[in-house]
């Protein structure tokens, strides 16, 4: 009688680790935010000026498209255009935007230190940093600076993708988090695609940091700012493109975020909200979430014969693999089926940036195609 006992111990402590950053975190913030909206942002009394920071590396197909975008958002206050192109062609393409200053390093520098260059150089002291593959949805440079009030170091924006895959599925669930989280006081979520930021509350990134956006959300509740989140400062992006090629940035990315993880590993022994949020909100999903999920798998394997439970367990796998590789020019899945495909496939990502992170890949640059 005891050992069935022990088993099934095991087995739910297994299933409640792995399901804490999909279903336990989410159904806490839930419980603590409940009855609790955000606060309506207003107009600021003057728009201040800002700097919209855009680095770039072989992005000359589409720098044009963007620097056009930023400048049809109809920013009510003085805005500079700032681009920092790491190639020849990915320059030449935004100089033929003559409201564009572009800045051309010697040598590839990397995303975060061609960030702390662009810094260097804006001319504004509100910094609002986006990607060169993305689309500004309207009003979104005004609707980050609206929610830059006292304390507020950082406002993140709002990520979607054009499609409707697992992927998009994934960004609603993000934001859907990053909202909840805001109303306690602060989001941990930052992503580089859009995010806007005090002078004042700037640190350089440090050299071999991969990950700009999380570095800048750590240090900044390191330092005890807080970062707001606008829902409604949202941009657009296509599809990264075949699964390989998402699998090779998703594991490059939470290699560098594990990095990031170690830097900044005091915030959890200093415990409140930003330690809450870390844990719930990303380490949990990245590392320990994903190894129990193996775990489980693996005694669901070991159970299938005289399991019911473990069969149906393993055949929800298989639909989630299913859903992963079903083609993206297919009728759409359901929601739940592309949910739990692309969460399968995050969790093997937490492995494959594990396995990266374990054998010592801390590339801060890496090749890309060109676009």
């Amino acid at each position: 009688m005891k050992r069935p006992a022990a088993k099934a111990t095991l087995v739910t402590a297994l299933a409640a680790s792995t399901a804490v950053g999909h279903v336990g975190y989410p159904a806490l913030l839930a419980a603590l935010t409940r009855g609790r909206r955000p606060v309506p942002p207003t107009d600021p009394a003057t728009w201040p000026a800002i700097t919209v920071i855009v680095p770039a590396f072989r992005e000359a197909g589409v720098i044009a498209a963007k620097l056009k975008s930023v400048l049809a958002n109809d920013y009510p206050g003085p805005l500079e255009l700032l681009v920092v192109a790491e190639d020849q062609e990915t320059a030449d393409a935004a100089r033929q935007i003559p409201e564009a200053r572009v800045l051309q390093p010697e040598a590839r520098l990397g995303k975060s230190q061609a960030v702390n260059l662009a810094v260097e150089h804006a001319a504004h002291d509100v910094l609002v940093m986006t990607d060169a593959n993305n689309q500004l949805f309207p009003e979104a440079l005004a609707n980050l600076v609206r929610r830059l009030g006292p304390g507020i170091g950082a406002v993140a924006g709002a990520k979607s993708i054009a499609s409707d895959d697992g992927e998009s599925v994934y960004w609603r669930f993000e934001s859907w988090l990053k909202e909840r989280e805001s109303v306690l006081g602060s989001t941990i979520g930052i992503v580089g695609e859009l995010f806007a930021v005090r002078r004042e509350a700037w640190e350089p990134i440090p050299a071999g940091i991969g990950m700009d956006d999380f570095w800048v959300s750590l240090d900044l509740h390191d330092r005890g700012w807080r970062v707001a989140y606008a829902p409604d400062a949202i941009t657009s992006e296509p599809p990264v493109g075949t699964l390989a090629e998402e699998w090779e940035r998703r594991t490059k990315l939470t290699a560098g975020a594990l990095a990031v993880y170690w830097g900044k590993r005091h915030l959890i022994w200093r415990g409140g909200l930003p330690a809450m949020e870390l844990v719930g909100h990303r380490l949990w999903r990245s590392t320990v979430g994903p190894l129990t999920h193996v775990a489980l798998l693996g005694m669901a394997v070991g159970s299938v014969r005289r399991s019911r439970l473990a069969r149906l367990f393993l055949a929800g796998h298989v639909v989630g693999v299913a859903a992963i590789w079903w083609p993206t020019s297919a009728r759409p899945l359901p929601t739940p089926v592309r949910a739990a495909g692309q969460a399968l496939f995050l969790q093997g990502v937490a492995l494959g940036g594990m396995a990266r992170r374990l054998r010592g890949d801390r590339v801060a640059t890496w090749e890309k195609a060109a676009r």
